[in-house]
This record gives C-alpha cells, sequence and structure tokens, in this order.
C-alpha cells in the first residue's frame, strides 16, 4: 500500500502514526508482534498530518539497535525511509512474531483495535500456550491420580461419544480416555478433572434472579462437573423465563419462551467451554425482568476482539481444546467457532431481542435484553390479550403504563405470528387471542 493511502486509512489493529522515534514506539512494534503485526509511521501526527524526521546517516541503524535491545525475544523489524510530501517519513514494519509473547522491559503489549493494551498475567499465558499450540487443560493435573475421577461419568461420556457418532471408542473406561489424551502418562489432565472428577474442581456457576441491580430474589451456586453444571445451570434459567403459547392452526399448541432456549444455551456453553480456568473468577449469571447477561472469565482468546465475532470475521483458537473437544464429541457444539453464528440464527425469530457482547473486567459479558420495555416481552403481551379479548392498542398501551408504539410494534409481531388478529372496525375494533377460546 502507498504511503497516502496509509495516511488517508488512519491508525487501525494494523497500523500507528508517531511524530518521533521514542519508548513508545517500541511498545507499539511489541504490540504488533504479539498481534497480526503492523506497521508505524514515524514523522506523522496522530491525526495523520505528515511531520516528517530528520534521520542521520546511521540513525535508521541505532533505532534498530535500540528495538533489539529493549525487546525479549529480540526483534528486528524492517526500516525504510521514504519521501512525502517533501518531508522524510521513516516506515517500520514488524510481522507478526512466531514465539510470543514478546516483551519491553518486562511489560507484555497486545494491539488491539487502534491502540496497545498491555496484558495481565493470564493473558501472558494464554498467548505463550497459543504460541506452542498447546492448551492448559491438556496438562497434567498435578499430583491428582486416577482414582480422582468418576467411572460412572466417564462411562456415560463414552457412550453420548459412541450415540453421536463423530468418533467410535471402544472401550468404556480409562483406556478411552487415553486414546482422547485426556489422561497423560497415568494420569488424569486438567481437562479430565473438569469433566470426569470425582470432587469436582471448585469453579463455580453463580446465577441469581435480580428485581432490580441491589435486590435478589433467588440466588443459586453450582460447583459440579463442566456437563452436569451446564444442565444444572439451564434449568435455573429456564425456570425463571416466561413462556407463551403459539397456535398456528395445527392441534398442538407450542411453546414460546421470553428467550430463544438456544441462543441462551449457546452463551452459556461458550461462558463454560472457553472461560479462563487459571482465573479463580466464577461465571456469573444474572436474570432480570427485562434482560439476562452471562459473565466468563477470560477475554477472547487468540488475538480475537470483539468486532471480529460480531462480524464472524475471525479463526477459531480454542483456550481449552480438551475441553472444548469433549462437548464436541458429544453434539453439545457444533463447529468450533461458531457459537455466536448460531445464537445470531437463534435470534432472528426474536426480534424483541437486543444481543450485546463485550469485553469488561478480565472477561467477556453477552446479554440478551427485551426492546422496548414490555415486562417478559411479546410473550407477555400475548398473555394480556388472551385474558382481555377485544382491547385496542390504546387501552392496552394504557393498562400496561407503555408507550402505544411500543405495543404497537409487539402486536404486529404477534399478528404476523398468527397468535393474534384484529376483529371489527379500525376505530371501535379490538386485538383477539387464536386459539382454543373465544
Amino acid at each position: 500500500m502507498l504511503i497516502n493511502q496509509l495516511l488517508l486509512a488512519g491508525e487501525s489493529q494494523t497500523l500507528e502514526f508517531k511524530s518521533s522515534f521514542d519508548k513508545a514506539t517500541i511498545e507499539s512494534l511489541v504490540a504488533f508482534a504479539n498481534a497480526q503485526g503492523g506497521t508505524i509511521l514515524v514523522g506523522v501526527s496522530d491525526a495523520g498530518v505528515v511531520l516528517g524526521v530528520t534521520p542521520g546517516k546511521e540513525t535508521l541503524n541505532e533505532w534498530l539497535g535500540q528495538i533489539k535491545s529493549a525487546t525479549s525475544p529480540a526483534l528486528i523489524p524492517d526500516i525504510e525511509t521514504y519521501n512525502e510530501q517533501g518531508k522524510t517519513i521513516v516506515v517500520i514494519r514488524m510481522g507478526e512474531f512466531p514465539v510470543k509473547p514478546v516483551s519491553t522491559r518486562g511489560r507484555y503489549y497486545k494491539r488491539v483495535a487502534s491502540s496497545n493494551h498491555q496484558l495481565a498475567l493470564g493473558e501472558i499465558a494464554d498467548l505463550y500456550m497459543q504460541s506452542l499450540q498447546l492448551s492448559w487443560d491438556a496438562h497434567q493435573a498435578g499430583i491428582h491420580t486416577l482414582d480422582a475421577l468418576s467411572l460412572p461419568k466417564i462411562k456415560r461420556f463414552i457412550s453420548q461419544v459412541n450415540d453421536n457418532g463423530r468418533f467410535a471408542l471402544e472401550s468404556t473406561d480409562f483406556a478411552a480416555l487415553e486414546k482422547l489424551n485426556y489422561i497423560v502418562n497415568g494420569h488424569p489432565t486438567w481437562a479430565a478433572m473438569l469433566l470426569f472428577a470425582k470432587e469436582p474442581i471448585r469453579h463455580h456457576v453463580h446465577i441469581g434472579r435480580f428485581k432490580t441491580p441491589s435486590m435478589i430474589i433467588d440466588d443459586r451456586q453450582f460447583t459440579d462437573t463442566l456437563f452436569e453444571v451446564v444442565e444444572q445451570s439451564m434449568k435455573f434459567i429456564i425456570s425463571y423465563i416466561s413462556v407463551a403459547f403459539e397456535f398456528d392452526g395445527s392441534i398442538q399448541r407450542k411453546e414460546r419462551f421470553a428467550y430463544p432456549l438456544p441462543a441462551l444455551r449457546e452463551a452459556l456453553l461458550n461462558a463454560i467451554v472457553h472461560r479462563s480456568y487459571t482465573d479463580g473468577s466464577d461465571i456469573q449469571i444474572k436474570i432480570f425482568d427485562d434482560k439476562i447477561s452471562i459473565f466468563s472469565p477470560g477475554t477472547f482468546y487468540g488475538g480475537i476482539s470483539v468486532i471480529d465475532i460480531q462480524t464472524d470475521n475471525y479463526r477459531s483458537s480454542l483456550r481449552n481444546k480438551l475441553v472444548a473437544e469433549g462437548f464436541y464429541l458429544t453434539g453439545n457444539i457444533e463447529k468450533y467457532g461458531s457459537g455466536f453464528i448460531r445464537i445470531r440464527k437463534a435470534l432472528q425469530d426474536y426480534p424483541e431481542i437486543d444481543f450485546e457482547i463485550k469485553e469488561v473486567s478480565g472477561g467477556v459479558m453477552v446479554t440478551f435484553t427485551q426492546r422496548g420495555g414490555v415486562s417478559g416481552g411479546v410473550n407477555d403481551l400475548l398473555v394480556y390479550v388472551h385474558s382481555r379479548p377485544g382491547q385496542r392498542s390504546s387501552e392496552i398501551a394504557a393498562a400496561l403504563n407503555i408507550p402505544q408504539r411500543t405495543i404497537e410494534r409487539g402486536l404486529k409481531q404477534l399478528k404476523e405470528n398468527g397468535t393474534i388478529e384484529f376483529r371489527g372496525a379500525a376505530k371501535t375494533g379490538g386485538y383477539y387471542y387464536l386459539g382454543t377460546d373465544e
């Protein structure tokens, strides 16, 4: 890309402007090396204005020496000078470094969007494991022996794997786990402990039903092996989700929960499978009247950003490879890295639900929010129409104390779904439930 095109593009994940060469320049080179690589234009302001520099005969060699001596492992970027608008710009190009993480003066940085992010201890460990194509859960679990594993849980796992058909396991005990690398040198790995331990490792899933951020109606803490804790958590979540019934003309009535259960389960699976188990924090699930949030310790792994997730523009990189493999083989998850795609697909039939992803407090938070303020979403609106047939949108809005435009949006959706209809004249008619009751 030409220099003028870089100037027009502006700072980004792979491009930074520096008015002069300094320690911050080296920090940016380290951040690029620990991510996808990038380019620094020295002699350009943050706004992209060409200021120029005046390098001497040995300046570039001196800069290169400073970069090498200030980085570990030593970085050797490409350095060239260019003439732009009659001024000299120095272009420093740094590719992604094959062995990570790279540091400068004992600090580690990674490029995130258009800024440098200093890595915490857990992120440094993740980057190192990723660089070596290893995962924490594949390592031998300290002093634990095979006696720590539950044979009934192992047999149930093997049965599910064989029933699902993605892999064939002939043995029904430890030999099968050795084949899948859950047992190494006669000892369980951390993945085996997370999935099959008699006494589960204390990584909690903490779930609460909240009326307000400070008022908790119900509170549970699940500590179990991972397959079991998924089911326990889903049962609790479902117990606090309202459900309505739809009639599509057939004899059978259909349940419609206030949130798409496949999307909630996928978000829960993502939290449990991909969380950082070297972080002692709990997975936290909060259920409010109009939203559900799920927090998972550990930011996105493998250099993936929130923008990448939102645009489906990323290559899956697994923090816990053996844990993910176990959920894949049993059919709990599909193709690696497609979880958020399936969440958005499930939400297509729930246009009243907003979905948000963000990194916060060293972890990933996903939130499902019912848009428009109708308590319980369109499901509760459906229940209201069922119990009070014949009311107009203005009457429903007044009764529920919700803006009429919001009510009309929900009524429109219910009409399109074939669950209600409007009867009578435009000014005097009202909405009726299309069930067995008139």
